[in-house]
């Protein structure tokens, strides 16, 4: 049996790539033991990765911002081809090629019959809901390998109804796996429909992902705000209006410079909790962006909120911060009677859905967040350049599966 290559955490600013045991059709020991349920998993497939994805949640275990242990395997968004199934898989076989939600649920809990598969109940002891190559997350195995375990395979896997197709729309089809339904959920939540105004803040993937979902909601004018030229200069790419939030300038003064007034419809804080203070050098400041979509949403308005917040951040600015108490101004939300989303994004209510747009045309994520191939040798340079602002999202091809 093969062994498998996958990209492993070695600390604070470091990953490597490293060989471990070919995936077996078994949940992990510490999802078995926590539920007291049989170890052996006929109900899961094992899938040949096609593209998988480095993504900023990573980035924060990668910087040492959450409690992640040495070995941590890494990746959460995985495209694959299915090479073997439980012989209790009876909807897809050998040869699908299929997007994996980065959620992992059962699709027999009362979380998954009610779609929240974010907080399933059934795939991790220490809390609800579980991810592929996450700290806190059940101990699943990361995807930025070259094989992957995917358990109740029939729930948790979308084919792509032709092959063919779908390798040739590869680079967008791979964003379903987390940062297009993330960014859709984000729009989606905050209010997003026909007309709105809309401010994300934060033009990294999941920003840029926001903005063009927001984009296919309706949305008469987008507005991205960052820090980082060559972000916003993609996110003006595919139309989206944009503020540079590193000169100091009030947020509210540049959305009238705009709109002609200082509000938008919905907002979305695409940037959780490593949020920076306006201006050229600002420290670094938690609660910035939750303050900011507050401030600048109208009345009565929505917050979607996909950026990441932990419960645990040894590089957290203060005590608070280390546990994720940050000093939001709720009484500003409450006042204004915002209505705030945040959590996982429950990919499967969204994943079927973007994926026809994709297949007919109609959404262009990969254009949208620069999606840019890799070898999966080259992970570590690519965790490096996103750490450092690239303006793009970097695919991982693990096995050259990604036509020129």
């Amino acid at each position: 049996m093969p062994g498998n290559r996958v990209v492993v955490y070695q600390g604070p600013g470091s990953v490597s790539v490293e060989t471990i045991d070919y995936p077996k059709l078994e949940i992990p020991d510490e999802v078995a033991t926590g539920f007291g349920v049989k170890r052996k998993a006929p109900h899961a497939a094992i899938l040949k990765l096609v593209s998988t994805n480095i993504c900023g949640s990573d980035q924060h275990m990668v910087r040492g911002r959450t409690t992640a242990p040495v070995g941590q395997t890494l990746g959460h968004e995985i495209t694959g081809e299915v090479v073997e199934a439980g012989d209790d898989v009876l909807f897809v076989k050998e040869g699908d090629v299929c997007s994996v939600p980065f959620n992992i649920a059962c699709g027999r809990c009362r979380m998954c019959d009610e779609g929240k598969t974010g907080i399933c109940l059934n795939v991790n002891p220490a809390r609800a809901g579980a991810a592929y190559g996450y700290v806190d997350m059940g101990g699943w195995i990361g995807g930025q390998a070259e094989y992957v375990m995917v358990p109740y395979a029939d729930f948790n896997l979308l084919k792509f109804p032709d092959r063919d197709q779908a390798l040739e729309k590869i680079l967008d089809l791979t964003m379903l796996s987390d940062i297009f339904p993330t960014g859709y959920h984000g729009a989606y939540t905050a209010g997003v429909t026909t007309g709105s105004t809309v401010y994300v803040a934060g033009a990294g993937p999941v920003g840029l992902a926001a903005a063009h979902a927001a984009q296919c909601l309706g949305a008469s004018v987008v507005i991205v705000g960052d820090m980082v030229a060559d972000r916003l200069t993609q996110a003006r790419s595919f139309g989206c209006e944009t503020v540079d939030l590193s000169q100091g300038t009030p947020l509210p003064d540049l959305i009238e410079g705009i709109l002609g007034e200082p509000e938008v419809d919905a907002a979305v804080d695409a940037v959780g909790f490593e949020a920076r203070g306006h201006g050229k050098g600002a420290s670094e400041a938690p609660a910035t962006v939750l303050n900011d979509i507050m401030n600048v949403a109208r009345a009565g308005a929505g917050l979607g909120i996909p950026g990441l917040y932990v419960t645990g951040d040894p590089g957290g600015v203060d005590e608070n911060a280390q546990v994720g108490q940050i000093g939001v101004r709720l009484g500003l939300g409450w006042a204004k009677s915002h209505y705030f989303v945040t959590g996982q994004c429950p990919v499967k209510q969204y994943n079927r859905q973007l994926m026809n747009l994709i297949l007919s045309d109609k959404a262009q994520i990969a254009k949208a967040v620069n999606a840019t191939v890799i070898t999966l040798d080259d992970a570590p340079t690519g965790y490096q350049q996103f750490d450092q602002g690239a303006a793009k999202k970097y695919v991982i091809d693990p096995h050259s599966s990604i036509a020129a």
